[in-house]
């Protein structure tokens, strides 16, 4: 069973116009807290970021922000967290949030939310890592990036195994269970660090 102390979400900056997003996102920060899960994430106070981790440190959370220096001047850079890590540029920052985190989860989002999901996944998929990744399937925003990841596995361009990487569920209890239980294929034997 994975232990599952540190999770980053991938969200949006943004709060978006339905409700059940930012609702999904009070009550995935309440059950960190309920089950004493620190909040890894990309530093902002705006958006469903900020959502989930005011609700964290209202209830004194652990919340660790991480983002790329030239972001401070784009974003609100929420000033109140558990710990701030300032990185040089995108890259480090999403490499310094896979290697501080046990696990994975996606909460509605845009582009970049989109990818920092597939990154994170390609790199599972070429053996960097073995942390379980979550999709959390909110008010079935994602149905259709699901349908499309199926239509590129009817159409041989993506693996069964590997759309499997991805762990889907409406509800953060079954998604949690999923991450819990996930046991990552083994590695491809050729594939070394320096050659990704």
């Amino acid at each position: 069973m994975n232990k599952l102390n540190k999770i980053c979400v991938f969200c949006g900056s943004s709060a978006g116009n339905d409700p059940e997003i930012s609702a999904m996102a009070i009550t995935l920060g309440n059950v960190f807290v309920k089950r004493d899960i620190t909040l890894v994430y990309g530093a902002a106070k705006i958006g469903v970021m900020g959502t989930i981790a005011q609700t964290m440190l209202d209830q004194d959370g652990e919340v660790i922000g991480v983002i790329p220096e030239f972001l401070k001047v784009k974003e609100v850079v929420h000033e109140g967290l558990t710990a701030l890590h300032t990185t040089k540029n995108m890259h480090d920052r999403k490499l310094m949030m896979q290697e501080i985190s046990d696990g994975f989860i996606t909460l509605p989002g845009g582009f970049g939310t989109l990818e920092e999901l597939f990154e994170v996944i390609t790199w599972q998929q070429l053996g960097l890592h073995s942390k379980p990744i979550g999709l959390l399937n909110v008010n079935g925003f994602y149905d259709q990036l699901i349908a499309m990841l199926r239509t590129m596995v009817k159409r041989g361009l993506l693996s069964e195994g590997n759309f499997r990487l991805l762990l889907v569920d409406t509800t953060i209890e079954g998604l949690l269970q999923k991450m819990e239980q996930f046991n990552a294929p083994q590695a491809p034997k050729w594939l070394k660090p320096e050659r990704t």
